[in-house]
């Protein structure tokens, strides 16, 4: 079959870098979300994991019914059928609540201002930014920061089911804290199931770069997309009536600029680039068994070096300057080249093209008062790190768990070869054998570090020229959901929105 190249913006975080400082989350708001309507709103979002996330349970689609669902050979939506969408077209059963997002408040400021001469202190109330009326905080955006031993919010973190009992109470045991930060924002899927999901085809993806938007004017406050979407990053303005969600800010990326959340970054953990895929295998690579869905994305990606490839994405209408920075991409390096950063929740099958590099946290050594020792046989231990990797392959590979512990072999060779050369107190035979488990190279480990810690501003945002005059307009044949896009009413042909 022939190849079907295009180019789609992706990007990658990674998570030993972040510093849950939430700076991404505040730029994101100050822009995009500071208005009637989007007050509960986090385009951008940081959670604790183990944790519940924002909204509470988002991962648990037995509760919300979003994503897409293998049946045989077809991948239809989870959530209903294409009949099933006319018979509840008017009933949303499987939406978040408010608390479950939760409501957003303000303070009473100008009782600070205007109470009157008394004997007690006057105080700024909380009001809910809604109804305007006095209210009990009971829950936030990131309420469960740092709570990663609680027993309220690590304890209900939906991957944790499965884990053994026993890996769970060691988990979940206070004096043994342990959490990682988790940073979300729309995955700007390849196969995204919001789109699929909206009755009226408001939702459409930009044709020369995949950023999935909504159609304002289009928009009849279905709110299908909500239910649809299993990252629960669509949301719905409770003041237009229209639906919103994270547009990678391309009015930024149009410019050349990155988006706000990875320019503000304080831990340099963001990457933004583009990848050239095979349209043509779309659908293939979605209806892969959960435990091989990230394997079957990564095959999905073209190297952008391949002449071949080149000249079929030339035929196709692309660039030379998106093909040029799909050469320089981070991402490529990260996903293709390295192989070290992975789709959350791949099992949604919605093809996310937002990418992790998991968190290789602590792992059990010894201290002799001046350095701190990684047992030796860390690679025969790795099943025993603090985060269970039953959990690590829950959130990023489909339940593989030897894909898991690939990538931590190689992580952990970047940081005993980078301990090689500082401090000096890894043997040669102790690093030859890491660089072997982990099947890598000196060359591959520099490199890998190089991107992780010294790469500058140019290398971490490689945004390619968007081309606007030259856009090559989403058709349907393009989606694994061939034919789900809306219902063909209340539509307007793709080149005029």
């Amino acid at each position: 079959m022939k190849r079907n190249v295009r180019a789609h913006v992706s990007m990658v975080f990674h998570l030993d870098k972040c510093l849950g400082c939430h700076t991404c989350s505040v730029a994101c708001k100050n822009i995009w979300t500071d208005r009637r309507g989007a007050e509960y709103m986090w385009w951008n979002n940081v959670e604790t994991k183990p944790g519940t996330g924002y909204p509470i349970l988002w991962e648990d689609q037995e509760k919300y019914q979003g994503g897409w669902q293998r049946e045989g050979a077809k991948l239809g939506l989870k959530m209903h059928s294409r009949l099933g969408a006319l018979a509840n077209i008017f009933h949303s059963p499987f939406l978040p609540t408010i608390d479950e997002y939760y409501e957003p408040w303000t303070y009473k400021y100008d009782n600070l201002i205007n109470a009157p001469a008394g004997d007690e202190q006057p105080t700024a109330r909380p009001i809910s930014q809604l109804t305007g009326k006095p209210m009990n905080i009971e829950f936030g955006p990131n309420w469960d920061d740092d709570l990663s031993g609680s027993q309220v919010y690590a304890a209900n973190d939906p991957n944790l089911k499965k884990i053994s009992v026993e890996e769970r109470e060691l988990l979940l045991k206070f004096e043994r804290l342990v959490f990682f930060y988790l940073p979300r924002i729309c995955n700007h899927c390849l196969n995204a199931s919001c789109l699929a999901a909206c009755p009226s085809g408001a939702i459409y993806k930009r044709g020369e770069d995949g950023i999935v938007l909504v159609n304002q004017e289009m928009c009849r406050a279905w709110r299908k997309c909500v239910t649809g979407c299993p990252y629960k990053k669509t949301y719905y303005n409770w003041s237009t009536g229209k639906a919103d969600k994270c547009i990678l800010c391309y009015p930024r990326l149009e410019v050349g600029k990155a988006p706000a959340c990875f320019n503000n970054c304080v831990g340099r953990l963001r990457y933004i680039g583009v990848l050239l895929y095979d349209a043509n295998r779309l659908e293939e690579s979605a209806k892969k068994p959960p435990e091989h869905l990230v394997e079957a994305q990564r095959e999905l990606f073209l190297d952008p070096f391949d002449p071949e490839v080149v000249a079929e994405a030339r035929e196709n209408g692309i660039h030379d300057g998106v093909i040029s920075a799909a050469q320089g991409s981070p991402v490529y390096k990260f996903v293709i080249k390295h192989k070290i950063a992975l789709p959350l929740h791949a099992e949604f099958g919605t093809v996310p093209m937002l990418f992790y590099v998991p968190s290789l946290l602590p792992v059990a050594g010894t201290f002799d008062g001046q350095t701190y020792k990684v047992a030796e046989d860390f690679f025969t231990s790795l099943e025993n790190v603090r985060i269970p990797i039953r959990y690590q392959a829950s959130l990023f590979t489909g339940g593989n768990e030897a894909e898991i512990i690939r990538v931590f072999k190689k992580l952990y060779a970047v940081r005993a070869y980078r301990r090689e050369k500082q401090m000096g107190d890894v043997s040669t035979q102790e690093l030859q054998r890491v660089l072997e488990e982990a099947q890598t190279t000196a060359e591959e480990i520099q490199e890998i570090y190089h991107l992780t810690a010294l790469a500058n501003f140019e290398e971490r945002f490689v945004i390619p020229p968007m081309m606007r005059e030259q856009a090559i307009e989403a058709t349907e044949d393009v989606y694994a959901h061939k034919g789900h896009i809306g219902f063909g009413f209340l539509r307007k042909p793709a080149r005029e929105w």
